[in-house]
């Protein structure tokens, strides 16, 4: 079944770009992440160009994040106060990240840059999420006598001027430290596009100090907006959003969440998190390998 990509400007199979739409649904659901992180590597794999694959990414994270933000709004997971602030951050970050987008586009080098930061990303965060399954499936002899330490925020967080009460995470903090990590989001989701949940829940939980019952749906709710405004963005500067491949990506998320969903009932989630971190690390080392070899094109043409 050929599909032609007007924007990406070649014919790929539809069923395996719903397959691979299919296997990000299922990492969604079985690990409680958006999968845009993996989405778009997948599709470098498969031949679809850096910039496309990012652009038409985000697109699939926005439809995605819907049912998820309705879903925790429905039992008040979602704190509106401190997800409107991290979102007004990620608009303005989306604005930079689009600035840096089409500067690298412009010398060329865009392909290089979203490859880098996948290695680094993918890398850093699967190494992490080994380490804390290893500890959890083979705990060490102190880790009982060991007291969990009281969730607070950093320091850092601490030291900043200002102070909002965000009833709902339990917050009294300066609406300074999620604006900040809402440009930061918004960067990474316009280069790379991710939804950048994989980076706002832990740094919600550790460095925000929010309450755990309201994270995943914040973190939802401000990805939903920030990839909206990432996907217009791409659409009027970049033109790099294949609605096609995006429409065949969703169709087989969809499908794929629902069936992880059902998988994550019957695994430990020790052992989930063991597994895609393993997942995680083997996309990194093939990304860098694509770095360290020649391509097939030596030469690229970019749009001025």
């Amino acid at each position: 079944m050929d599909v032609y990509l007007p924007i990406a400007n070649l014919s790929v199979n539809g069923l395996i770009i719903v397959a691979l739409g299919g296997l990000t649904g299922i990492l969604s659901g079985l690990f409680g992440v958006g999968g845009g992180f993996l989405t778009t590597p997948l599709l470098i794999f498969y031949g679809v160009p850096p910039t496309v694959a990012a652009a038409s990414a985000s697109t699939q994270v926005t439809g995605a994040s819907v049912s998820g933000v309705l879903a925790h709004g429905k039992r008040k997971g979602v704190d509106y106060k401190l997800g409107g602030v991290t979102v007004v951050g990620g608009l303005f970050g989306a604005g930079i990240g689009a600035l840096l987008f089409r500067f690298f586009q412009s010398v060329g080098q865009i392909d290089v840059v979203i490859n880098i930061l996948y290695v680094v990303m993918l890398g850093t965060i699967g190494s992490l999420m080994a380490k804390e399954a290893m500890e959890s499936i083979r705990p060490s002899p102190q880790a009982d006598t060991r007291r969990a330490p009281k969730r607070r925020h950093h320091p850092l967080v601490t030291a900043l001027p200002l102070r909002w009460r965000f009833y709902s995470s339990g917050l009294y903090i300066s609406p300074l430290a999620p604006l900040i990590l809402g440009v930061i989001v918004g960067i990474l989701t316009m280069l790379m596009g991710v939804g950048g949940g994989f980076i706002l829940v832990p740094a919600m939980l550790y460095i925000l100090g929010m309450s755990a019952n309201v994270v995943v749906g914040t973190s939802l709710f401000n990805i939903l907006f920030v990839t909206i405004a990432t996907t217009m963005m791409h659409a009027l500067t970049t033109q790099a959003v294949d609605i096609v491949l995006a429409a065949f990506l969703l169709i087989g998320s969809v499908t794929g969440a629902q069936m992880g969903t059902q998988i994550a009932q019957k695994v430990k989630p020790e052992w989930l998190r063991l597994i895609l971190a393993v997942v995680v690390l083997l996309v990194a080392i093939i990304m860098l390998y694509g770095l360290t070899v020649q391509p097939d094109e030596i030469y690229t043409v970019t749009q001025l």
